[in-house]
């Protein structure tokens, strides 16, 4: 079956708009495998292709002048890579690296603007994802420096869980704190305490969440007040890919799977 004449596409963005739109933006798409640790872009270097992840996700990464790295946002199903284009910016702000290896459609850029310009409802979604970006990371920013190390992890580990579309993924103490920005003693510290508490299993860089309600709890309020930005910018889709009754997040549409 043909990309174009495939159900509403598992990407909430997508799914989101008339489906004359989507179905116009499948044609010009083709779907690709993102394997893990892939570098899809760099800062300063031009856009070449955007990326609207279906069973993968990407972790959107900063790097200061002592080499420091800390990630400032994730994309997943719930919107797209390269989104800066509509603004009229070709090149990339930051390192785009695949942190959950799956599928995604990739559309050229030329094709990506040629679209935009026939499609108002695609140019009022990107822009309102846009903004959806600009909130996660003011909101990341924020978190960083206020909130506690165990908080934060709680929150990311969500954030994970909601675009992996899993309870289970793989993750070690030394990709955590790359993540976090933390030194690894602080990961090991706040990951022992979730799970001593009974809301994750860590065993040789494999993390379980058992327990997705109490995590929740556990979370920094980042997390619910994210996915009330997304929900509320994003308009509430009227194509959703199904989610598991499993899954408690209102601002990412993957489900949950084990």
């Amino acid at each position: 079956m043909s990309l174009s004449k495939r159900s509403a596409p598992e990407n909430s963005l997508l799914a989101g708009l008339p489906e004359r739109c989507w179905q116009r933006m499948l044609a010009d798409c083709e779907l690709i495998d993102l394997d893990f640790a892939q570098a899809l872009s760099a800062p300063g270097e031009q856009i070449g292709h955007v990326y609207f992840p279906l069973g993968s996700f990407i972790s959107l990464v900063t790097v200061l002048d002592d080499g420091a790295r800390l990630e400032v946002g994730m994309v997943g199903s719930e919107g797209m890579l390269g989104a800066s284009l509509v603004l009229g910016v070709g090149v990339s702000p930051q390192y785009a690296l695949v942190q959950g290896a799956g599928t995604a459609l990739r559309m050229s850029k030329a094709a990506f603007l040629s679209q935009c310009s026939k499609s108002v409802p695609l140019q009022q979604a990107v822009h309102r994802y846009i903004y959806v970006l600009m909130s996660q990371l003011a909101q990341t920013a924020a978190c960083s420096h206020y909130h506690l190390i165990e908080v934060r992890l709680a929150r990311w580990l969500l954030l994970t869980r909601d675009r992996a579309r899993s309870n289970r993924f793989r993750l070690t103490h030394e990709f955590l704190a790359f993540m976090l920005g933390v030194r690894r003693v602080g990961i090991t510290e706040a990951a022992s305490a979730l799970q001593k508490r009974g809301l994750i299993d860590y065993r040789r860089g494999r993390i379980a969440i058992l327990d997705g309600t109490g995590l929740e709890k556990a979370s920094c309020g980042c997390y619910a007040q994210g996915n009330e930005i997304y929900d509320r910018a994003m308009e509430a889709p009227r194509r959703r890919p199904e989610r598991s009754r499993r899954s408690r997040s209102r601002g990412h549409p993957a489900s949950v799977v084990e």
